[in-house]
This record gives C-alpha cells, sequence and structure tokens, in this order.
C-alpha cells in the first residue's frame, strides 16, 4: 500500500544521519590515541563541544565501563557512542599545505619550531591547525600525528610522529616524565629568585562552549592533579614596567600548568589573555610593540623512540 501523508504529499525520505547508538571498535592504528580525539576523527560533524558532554556525563563507554576525555584507547577497545545526529557536511575551507622549520626529521619522527598564533589542530572555533596544514603538504605521508600540544599562543618546539610505534613510544615517555621539557617566560614583576619549586594541584574545567580553564585546588581536591615546575630567574628589568625572564622546567604536563602556576604567584606571563593582566599587557604592548603571549618552548630532551639514544633540541 502507498503510503501518503493525509495532505497527498509524498513522506519525508529517510534521514541518513538519524540518531542511533554506535558501537565502535578501536582499531591498531589508533591504540594510544586519547578518547576524546578518537571520537572526534570518527564522529565527523558532531561538534567538539557535544563529544565532551556525552563523556562526561558517562554516555560514551569504553568496554562498558566510563572513562574520562584523557582516557587512551587501546586496538580492539568496545566504545559505545549515544545517539548524536551528525551535521550535515559542510563547505568548510581545506587547511592550506603549509610547511614549518624543521629542526629534525628522519623516518620515525619530525620536530618543527611552532609559530605563535597557530593551533596545533583543529576545533573550538579553530577550522585547522599545525597537523591539519602539514598533512595537506605532505599528502603521501602514511601516518602523522601529534606527540604533545602546545597552547595556540605558545611557540616553540613540537614534537610529531610518523610511525604508530614511535607515537606510542614518544607518549609513553612523555606520561612518565622522562622527558626535558625547558619553556622561556617573561613574567610581570621582580620574581623571587628563592622561589625554584612549584608544586601544586590543578583542576581543569570546561565551559558549555568547550573553553578549558584551570585553577589551583587543594592538594586534598579530589579532582586536584599535582603539578611540579621548575624555575630559574635569567635576567631582570627595572623600570616603570618591571619584568624578569625565566627558564621553566616543567616536571608535568598539565594543561596551562606554567601560566597557572606564574599567574598563581602574582606574576602573569606578559601577554598572556587568560590568567594574566588584562591593562599590562595592553600597556606593555604599547610601549614595546611586542603584543602576543612571551612563552616558548625552548628546548626539548627525550630518547629516540627507535635507538634509545639522547635528543636535545634547542
Amino acid at each position: 500500500m502507498e503510503l501518503r501523508s493525509i495532505a497527498g504529499k509524498e513522506p519525508p525520505p529517510a534521514d541518513p544521519a538519524a540518531a542511533e547508538v554506535r558501537h565502535l571498535v578501536v582499531d591498531a592504528e589508533s591504540a594510544g590515541q586519547r578518547l576524546d580525539n578518537y571520537l572526534m576523527r570518527r564522529l565527523k560533524g558532531v561538534p567538539k563541544t557535544h563529544i565532551y558532554r556525552v563523556i562526561r556525563s558517562g554516555e560514551v563507554r569504553v568496554n562498558k565501563g566510563r572513562a574520562s576525555a584523557d582516557t587512551r584507547v587501546a586496538g580492539g577497545d568496545q566504545i559505545r557512542v549515544p545517539p548524536m545526529r551528525l551535521a550535515a557536511p559542510s563547505a568548510a575551507p581545506l587547511a592550506p599545505a603549509r610547511e614549518f622549520p624543521v629542526l629534525l626529521e628522519d623516518e620515525h619522527l619530525l620536530a618543527i619550531s611552532k609559530p605563535a598564533g597557530v593551533a596545533v589542530h583543529g576545533g573550538s572555533g579553530v577550522s585547522f591547525g599545525v597537523i591539519e596544514q602539514l598533512r595537506q603538504s605532505r599528502p603521501t605521508a602514511k601516518f602523522l600525528e601529534l606527540v604533545h600540544r602546545l597552547d595556540k599562543e605558545t611557540s616553540g618546539i613540537l614534537l610529531l610522529a610518523k610511525k604508530r610505534s614511535a607515537l606510542t613510544a614518544l607518549q609513553d615517555q612523555f606520561r612518565s616524565r622522562d622527558t626535558g621539557k625547558t619553556y622561556a617566560a617573561l613574567v610581570f614583576g621582580d620574581w623571587p629568585a628563592s622561589l625554584k619549586v612549584i608544586d601544586l594541584a590543578l583542576h581543569k574545567t570546561l565551559d558549555a562552549a568547550g573553553e578549558r580553564h584551570v585553577r589551583v585546588v587543594p592538594a586534598s581536591h579530589e579532582d586536584g592533579r599535582r603539578s611540579i615546575s621548575l624555575v630559574k630567574v635569567v635576567k631582570k628589568r627595572g623600570g616603570a614596567m618591571p619584568a624578569t625572564l625565566l627558564d621553566v622546567t616543567i616536571k608535568t604536563g598539565r594543561t596551562h600548568q606554567i601560566r597557572v602556576h606564574l599567574a598563581h604567584h602574582g606574576h602573569p606571563i606578559v601577554g598572556d589573555p587568560k590568567y594574566g593582566d588584562f591593562a599590562r599587557n595592553k600597556a606593555f604592548a604599547r610601549d614595546s610593540g611586542f603584543g602576543r603571549m612571551f612563552l616558548h618552548a625552548q628546548r626539548l630532551v627525550f630518547a629516540h623512540p627507535a635507538t634509545g639514544e639522547t635528543v636535545t633540541l634547542q
């Protein structure tokens, strides 16, 4: 029997993007990825904020259990995704092909100098970042993934893997704190030379727009994560707007760790738009012509994932 509406019109066609429960199986090439990144790649068209919301609510299940956004998925993991409607394909522009200054490259890894103002990947209002631009410029590359991240306004050394085995080995080093990461940071004020170690618990939250905010919490806080930074004074500047150039070596890699640590002690990073001092940032930019956040990943030490030899990038 032909189905028609009361008005005699044909019923609408089935929606190909109709919401339904999805059951995903993690393949070997995806092993080691964070859960949020894995879902963003698999669920094209679903807003990033929605993915974070269903993870936080416990609707996403990994092997029938709850998981957090930073959970690392393994090959063969069974992931249940709640019903989510996929947005219609958009006409978003493709990332332009772009290369960045290369510090080191071989068949296993790629280390580049990331400029300030460029996100490492797309998301949160950013159409594309370093990884998308590099993939576009290297269409024959079989594998290219970020080993770690830098904030959009932070410049400096960024490490990428060209093989799954290299990605896993390098990320294991980062997680176990077997790497040496030192940043140059210019802060407002006269940093006390005696303050050499910062050991605080940090708590990260996401607002409705998916924007990250980090704050210092008591060590006993159930969601606090210990974070350690070693601080060394390099040079001081006096005058009407005193500032101190610091070398900051991080022993943990928490989100916004250096920015929050330094601001918590009353010396925010020059130009920091989130944890800094807006009025002083504006005055400094006007007087010096330097309008970006003064944080630079200047040194990275790690073991080569294939040879085990110590690699020092400066």
